[in-house]
C-alpha cells in the first residue's frame, strides 16, 4: 500500500518496483494500492497509466489533500489481502527489501523497518526524534521508529484508525500493543529523497501532529476506562504462519 503526494517524478517508478517485488515472492494474491492524497501535481494520471499496465494495481484518490494519516486510513480500509505492507512513495525505500520484513512476520506480529542510518536532513531528524521522544512519554515504547513508512502487519489492525496525520504509526502501534501483537523491529536501509519535497516538518504539519496526540491520548484514556469498567475480556490471537498467503 503506498500513499503518495505530489510525487509525479518517481511515483511511476515506485509501482513498477513494488509489483515487481511482491510478485517475486510467490504470493497466492497480492495487490498494490495507491492513494493519491489531492496532488496537485500529475501523480494521479501516472498512477492510472500503471495501473492499465500492471495487474493488481489500484488507484484511490482524495478530491483534496486530507494528510497521511488519512491517505493511509483509505488504503487501509480498502485493502483486501491478509496482510498490509506500507511504504512509503517518495523513492526512499526500496521495495524488494520487503524480504527483510518477511523473514519476522507472523499474523500475531507487527514488523516494522527502522532505518538503519536515516538519510534525511538534519533537522527534519531531529525534529522527529524530539516529537516522537514526547510520543514515547506520553504512550510508553512501542517500536524503535515509530513514523517509518515501512511495515507489515495483519489488515484488521489497520481498520478503524481515527488520525488524519503523523500520528497514524503511534495508533497503528498503540492499538497493536492493547491487542498482545508482537512489535517486532527490523533494520532497513533508507535512502535520500531526490526529487519532491517533504512535508513532515512543515510548522502545520507538527502542530496538527500535536493536536491529534492530544486528543489521541484523550481518546484512549476514556477507552480503557471504559474497558476497566465493563471488565471486557481480551480476544484470542489466531495461530503464527511463516508466510502471509495474501499481501496488500
Amino acid at each position: 500500500m503506498l500513499p503518495a503526494y505530489n510525487e509525479e517524478a518517481v511515483i511511476a517508478e515506485t509501482l513498477r518496483r513494488t509489483h515487481a517485488a511482491l510478485a517475486g515472492l510467490g504470493l497466492s494474491t497480492f495487490e498494490v494500492i495507491v492513494v493519491d492524497d489531492g496532488s496537485g501535481d500529475s501523480t494521479r494520471s501516472r498512477c492510472e497509466e500503471m495501473a492499465s499496465e500492471l495487474s493488481g494495481v489500484r488507484v484511490l484518490a482524495h478530491p483534496v489533500n486530507r494528510g497521511y494519516g488519512a491517505a493511509l486510513r483509505t488504503g487501509f480500509e480498502a485493502a483486501r489481502c491478509d496482510a498490509i505492507f506500507l511504504m512509503d512513495s517518495d523513492g526512499q525505500f526500496d521495495p524488494a527489501d520487503i524480504r527483510l520484513l518477511l523473514s519476522a512476520w507472523s499474523p500475531t506480529a507487527v514488523v516494522c523497518g527502522c532505518r538503519a542510518e536515516r538519510s534525511d536532513p538534519l533537522f527534519r531528524r531531529l525534529n522527529n526524534r524530539a516529537f516522537f521522544g514526547i510520543v514515547s512519554i506520553a504512550f510508553g515504547p512501542t517500536a524503535r521508529d515509530v513514523n517509518c513508512g515501512f511495515k507489515l502487519f495483519p489488515r484488521a489492525l489497520g481498520r478503524g484508525l481515527g488520525a488524519e496525520g503523523a500520528l497514524i504509526c503511534t495508533e497503528l502501534l498503540l492499538r497493536a500493543r492493547a491487542q498482545g501483537l508482537r512489535i517486532i523491529d527490523v533494520p532497513v536501509p533508507h535512502y535520500p529523497r531526490l526529487t519532491g519535497i517533504p512535508t513532515g516538518a512543515r510548522p502545520g504539519v507538527i502542530l496538527r501532529a500535536f493536536g491529534e496526540l492530544w486528543r489521541l491520548r484523550r481518546r484512549l484514556h476514556r477507552a480503557h476506562s471504559a474497558a476497566r469498567r465493563s471488565q471486557a475480556g481480551g480476544e484470542v490471537a489466531p495461530p503464527a504462519a511463516a508466510h502471509p498467503g495474501r499481501v496488500s
